[in-house]
């Protein structure tokens, strides 16, 4: 397996379009990641925060650090320094959260607005109504440490193509008419993150800004 070349394809298929590849390195060790950094790749995500925290401080300090999963309140003080987006936040008391531990390294952290799209309830995400809930109080609290970019989203696991490609254009249309409604200083709904490995050709066919792509890029997990 050859990570650079897994880098170059992807690259290759994202092509001129909007859409950046956030290479997951989920269980990866440092020497893989950095052998993806050697071939160019800057993005990369976890979806662990003890992981993440013991991987920083080993690799670059360019390196652009995405959590792409779950994340509890009481975690975030851990990542707060330096990660750079949070794919994951789907309740306004994280979002506090984050707003309170990137003001004190007085830093802006970039945050995407998880939504459930999927059929299976063991997926996190907001309603659409819960959505326009936590975007009424960014409006409301004035945050000045964080920044809503977008929207983040996970399709079913089926290998319903057609159903795959609903789910993500819904929230592409969900994020069209969010965006158009709130106009406001720390909102600016640029980024869509859908797509993984299994379904991003779809994603991108779809209005996708961000693939998250682990196994495609590192091979399988063990």
């Amino acid at each position: 397996m050859n990570i650079a070349d897994n880098i170059n394809k992807y690259l290759k298929e994202i092509g001129d379009r909007n859409c950046k590849l956030v290479a997951i390195s989920k269980t990866k060790p440092v020497d893989m990641i950095r052998n993806a950094y050697d071939s160019g790749q800057r993005i990369f995500g976890e979806n662990k925060v003890q992981e993440l925290a013991d991987k920083y401080p080993q690799l670059p300090n360019d390196i652009q650090w995405h959590m792409v999963g779950h994340l509890q309140s009481n975690k975030v003080k851990y990542i707060a320094p330096f990660v750079h987006l949070i794919h994951s936040v789907d309740s306004i008391k994280l979002l506090k959260e984050i707003e309170k531990q990137a003001a004190k390294h007085d830093r802006i952290i970039f945050c995407l607005l998880q939504v459930h799209i999927a059929e299976e309830e063991t997926k996190f995400g907001l309603t659409e109504e819960g959505l326009c809930q936590v975007l009424d109080e960014v409006v409301k609290s004035g945050f000045e440490h964080v920044k809503i970019n977008g929207l983040m989203g996970m399709a079913t696991y089926t290998p319903n193509d057609e159903q795959i490609r609903r789910e993500f254009r819904y929230l592409k249309d969900l994020l069209d008419t969010v965006s158009l409604k709130y106009q406001y200083g720390s909102i600016d709904l640029a980024e869509l993150s859908i797509g993984m490995s299994g379904d991003y050709k779809i994603a991108m066919e779809e209005g996708s800004t961000m693939i998250r792509i682990g196994t495609g890029v590192f091979g399988a997990r063990h």
